[in-house]
């Protein structure tokens, strides 16, 4: 059996190797959405960045495990989500009421391609060792990397609709996927930021 300080250390591991994916994704994203003028480019890519803030969070309370820390930690990821969410709303109904066709992207459709097997891995290893540690934060963190991960996916068959079938309004509707998660994930994590798990 590995011993709480064994798996603090991979617990941190896992973390820089998310904040090193993301850190690099969102300039890939930011270029790849300026390009093809895409709403869901732009979400996914404001998603990284919360998911950045998320890692950032955790790696920072995994080093000083204490109540008071997990409380504000999940209340900044909660609130990160509600950011979130009204970015994407607003970009979504610009999208619609201007009648925004996004361009094709393969840059796009290969990074969310590569992400989505990328999160899928890490929230698998997060999840795992948060169960192992007792640590609703990173848990919760593996939660939002799933998230992450199927918000990839989504991203992805709105781009390769666009550019296979014509379909425009897949992409901002893959970014309300991410509206949907988003709150959901916003919600739980709120929700265990008032006390002990």
């Amino acid at each position: 059996m590995l011993t709480r300080e064994h798996l603090v250390r991979r617990g941190l591991r896992l973390e820089y190797t998310t904040l090193l994916w993301n850190v690099v994704g969102v300039v890939i994203l930011a270029i790849a959405a300026w390009h093809a003028r895409s709403v869901a480019l732009a979400g996914f890519g404001f998603d990284t960045l919360v998911e950045i803030g998320a890692s950032t969070v955790v790696v920072w309370e995994l080093k000083s495990v204490r109540e008071e820390r997990r409380q504000r930690a999940m209340r900044l990821i909660g609130g990160a989500f509600i950011v979130l969410v009204a970015y994407l709303v607003t970009l979504t109904v610009v999208a619609f009421v201007r009648d925004i066709h996004p361009l094709h992207s393969p840059m796009g459709i290969a990074w969310t391609g590569l992400t989505a097997i990328a999160m899928f891995a890490l929230a698998r290893a997060k999840t795992r060792t948060g169960e192992e540690l007792g640590n609703p934060v990173l848990r919760t963190e593996g939660r939002v990397t799933f998230i992450d991960g199927l918000l990839s996916v989504a991203v992805l068959v709105g781009l390769s609709a666009n550019a296979l079938l014509g379909w425009w309004w897949a992409d901002p509707v893959a970014g309300l996927v991410i509206v949907y998660y988003s709150v959901r994930e916003a919600q739980e994590a709120l929700a265990h930021s008032s006390g002990p798990d």
